[in-house]
């Protein structure tokens, strides 16, 4: 397919640039260990397991708070503490060392060098539910900005962060293209507000049956830049 006049770019965090699952494991046992030491008590009575099973069940009860990742977290934590007779206050100083080894990602070897070459011709924008922040990692000064669920008030495939990306950088749907994992939070989120959207599938993981082809599937950001390179773009004026 020729490829529009792009002006922006946005992409996913989590399994797009960097492998999601190690670096949660890794905050999350950092996160444990300071329980054991500061809120025993607690920590002795919940793993990691229902930990997380009390979180899901706070989003359940907290529909209007569920998108925001780091406040369930936050809420979750406070309450858990104060059930077990500890100062509340704990829990941001839990959190901020959850947030400092969240962000101590590894991006895969292909994203450093191709966000580099991108931000030197489109405005690139990180759109992510969760809580990472691109300018605590190795990736930092490459985003011109990074949208959460949190900043726009809801999760992707809610139109909201896409919306919020097109604003900022004052282009319309058909001058933007988004990159992500997730099929339908990703690909199909983006194509509802009338972006392009191309599939970043690392994991070599099927297409859904129900759902339209993305307008490019690649397993590296080197084939999207060779993409770019090879199709001829309209003037954007």
């Amino acid at each position: 397919m020729p490829a529009p006049s792009f002006r922006l770019i946005t992409l996913d965090l989590d399994d797009t640039v960097w492998p999601c699952v190690p670096v949660i494991q890794a905050a999350e046992e950092v996160f444990h260990g300071w329980l054991h030491r500061h809120a025993p008590r607690l920590a002795e009575a919940h793993d990691l397991t229902s930990m997380r099973r009390h979180r899901r069940e706070l989003m359940d009860a907290m529909p209007e708070i569920a998108h925001d990742l780091g406040q369930i977290r936050r809420r979750s934590l406070a309450m858990l503490l104060e059930s077990f007779d500890y100062a509340v206050g704990l829990a941001e100083e839990a959190l901020a060392l959850f947030d400092e080894h969240r962000n101590r990602v590894e991006p895969f070897e292909d994203v450093a060098p191709v966000l580099r070459t991108l931000s030197a011709r489109y405005r690139l924008v990180s759109l992510t539910n969760g809580t990472a922040n691109p300018e605590a990692t190795p990736l930092r000064g490459l985003f011109e900005r990074s949208i959460t669920a949190a900043d726009a008030g809801a999760a992707k495939p809610h139109p909201a962060l896409f919306m919020r990306a097109l604003e900022h950088a004052g282009c319309e749907p058909s001058q933007c293209l988004h990159l992500g994992d997730d099929p339908w939070m990703d690909v199909e989120g983006a194509r509802a507000v009338g972006m392009t959207a191309v599939w970043v599938n690392r994991y070599g993981r099927s297409w859904p049956d129900d759902l339209a082809p993305p307008a490019l599937t690649v397993t590296t950001l080197h084939q999207f830049l060779d993409w770019l390179d090879a199709e001829p773009q309209r003037d954007p004026r």
